[in-house]
């Protein structure tokens, strides 16, 4: 029996795809930025409902619209006839996705929201249904050919596309950022490179501080009780004028006898690198790898002298930051 080879199957289907989204891109207008103002300035939420296929990917969308900072909801088409429409409030904006506008089991949403006078939104492939008529908003879904012409792919594909492009244009437009993103990410592989400098900073007296006049001597005993590998050097206005690792200081007891009567301004390094409080913790981890130091100065950019916390790669990995 002759082996059969998929592979032409498959890029027949994802070229069919590739068209179909080719489609959409040319046949999004002004609709599109309509539904992207209401969205944006919606004060309650936005719930999303379809039938089969179609509900699963209002499923999805409603996942991404809620992590990028609009509260969104899936509602069951079925359900919804047996008391869950009175979770839709007249605030609301309901945004309805299929591929024909005339399934049934949505018929009943559609009457709801008219005569309530809520927001409809349409995604749906079809001008004369239903469903775009009763819209506010209509967001076109072009007419595409389907993987076998009866599997429901090409279709999914361009609605699940145009999700995706709300939920991103929605974000732009309440200037959503990486720092809010963070907020509501706050586990998992995403959430750790979010991670700012400030969340996992060591602070006040973490800090192994010396003044510039102290005799190494004591330092030492600092940098001992602080386990940090490292001093950093502090003039009498309280600002960072240098650092002191432990390599260094092997180093120069190397080559001096009288290390202890040294003050730790005749040891120090000059002008240690630092970092704002508000970068990216994995920015951190690069500048560290780059200038091969394991520790980093933070400061507040009102002013780099004035060290608020250190960050050292331990912190980092424990964070599981890479």
């Amino acid at each position: 029996m002759k082996k059969k080879n998929y592979i032409k199957i498959a890029k027949d289907t994802i070229n069919l795809e590739i068209k179909a989204l080719n489609k959409l891109k040319s046949n999004i207008n002004n609709s599109f930025n309509l539904a992207v103002e209401q969205i944006s300035k919606c004060q309650s939420k936005v719930i999303l409902c379809g039938v089969g296929k179609s509900g699963l990917i209002a499923n999805k969308i409603a996942a991404t619209l809620s992590s990028v900072g609009t509260p969104s909801f899936y509602l069951s088409a079925s359900d919804s006839s047996h008391g869950d429409l009175g979770s839709i409030s007249k605030r609301d904006i309901l945004i309805l996705i299929s591929n024909s506008g005339e399934t049934n089991e949505l018929k009943n949403i559609i009457q709801y929201a008219n005569r309530n006078k809520i927001l409809l939104i349409a995604i749906v492939s079809k001008k004369d249904s239903v469903l775009y008529r009763s819209s506010d908003i209509q967001l076109l879904i072009p007419k595409v050919t389907e993987a076998e012409n009866i599997v429901p792919t090409s279709s999914t594909t361009s609605q699940l596309a145009l999700g995706d492009a709300l939920a991103i244009a929605t974000m732009k437009q309440k200037k959503f950022n990486k720092t809010d993103f963070k907020k509501i990410h706050p586990a998992g592989s995403l959430g750790a490179q979010l991670k700012t400098v400030d969340d996992i900073m060591l602070q006040d007296n973490s800090i192994p501080f010396v003044n510039e006049n102290l005799k190494m001597k004591e330092a030492l005993k600092i940098l001992n009780a602080k386990k940090l590998g490292f001093l950093l050097v502090r003039d009498k206005k309280k600002l960072t004028r240098g650092i002191i690792t432990d390599g260094e200081l092997r180093r120069i007891g190397q080559k001096k006898h009288n290390l202890y009567n040294l003050l730790a301004k005749q040891v120090m390094t000059k002008n240690p690198i630092g970092i704002d409080k508000n970068e990216l913790a994995a920015k951190a981890l690069s500048i560290m790898n780059s200038k091969k130091i394991t520790s980093i100065c933070v400061y507040n950019k009102k002013n780099k002298l004035k060290t608020i916390g250190v960050l050292h790669i331990h912190n980092i990995l424990k964070s599981n930051i890479s």
